[in-house]
């Protein structure tokens, strides 16, 4: 299973915010092969999120995944086949409508695969968002600029990056037509594709 060099953060380590790299689609573009080639033909689709997928965005160093899946309960059963892969399932989620599955290679954390249905909301927010950075390149300038001052403010501490790109992604969606507010959990919307 080989993988680029330019992915990857060490667990436990500082949030790194790195510049565009153009390995990062070629990186995902593997992962998707081999994704294919082992999950069931069922899947509906497998998109690249977060920043890593807006083309000149600075990112931390992992591919987030969007998998489409057509009815989350029953995606459970290829929990197994992700496990096999080295994806870690990770069943107490904070997002109600996906199932979760980090994968670290050579001690580092490469890789985020996330299960969810297309009309869920978790779906369509981190399309949406996705879109958004794509297409506006002033949005996507000023996602960078918040996420290089979080990384050098919080240091290690995870959640308090994800938290303080909260009310920017909030804003994002509703301007771009995303499902914010409700109970949906919003304390760390960030937390695996953008």
């Amino acid at each position: 299973m080989q993988s680029s060099d330019s992915v990857g953060m060490e667990k436990g380590a500082g949030i790194v915010v790195r510049p565009y790299d153009e390995a990062w689609p070629l990186e995902f573009e593997r992962v998707r092969e081999e994704l294919i080639r082992w999950l069931p033909p069922w899947i509906i689709s497998v998109d690249h999120v977060g920043s890593t997928s807006v083309p000149g965005l600075e990112a931390k160093p992992i591919i987030d995944i969007l998998v489409g899946v057509p009815d989350l309960l029953e995606a459970l059963a290829v929990v197994p086949t992700l496990e096999s892969l080295g994806f870690e399932y990770r069943p107490k989620d904070d997002l109600p409508d996906r199932h979760y599955f980090p994968r670290t290679l050579d001690g580092l954390r490469k890789h985020h695969v996330s299960l969810a249905e297309p009309g869920s909301r978790y779906s369509r927010n981190t399309l949406i968002f996705r879109d958004a950075l794509r297409g506006d390149s002033e949005i996507a300038r000023q996602y960078a600029v918040l996420k290089q001052r979080l990384a050098k403010e919080v240091g290690t501490v995870r959640l308090a990056y994800l938290n303080g790109k909260t009310d920017f992604v909030l804003e994002v969606l509703a301007a771009h037509g995303g499902e914010v507010g409700g109970n949906y959990p919003s304390a760390d919307l960030g937390s695996s594709a953008v």
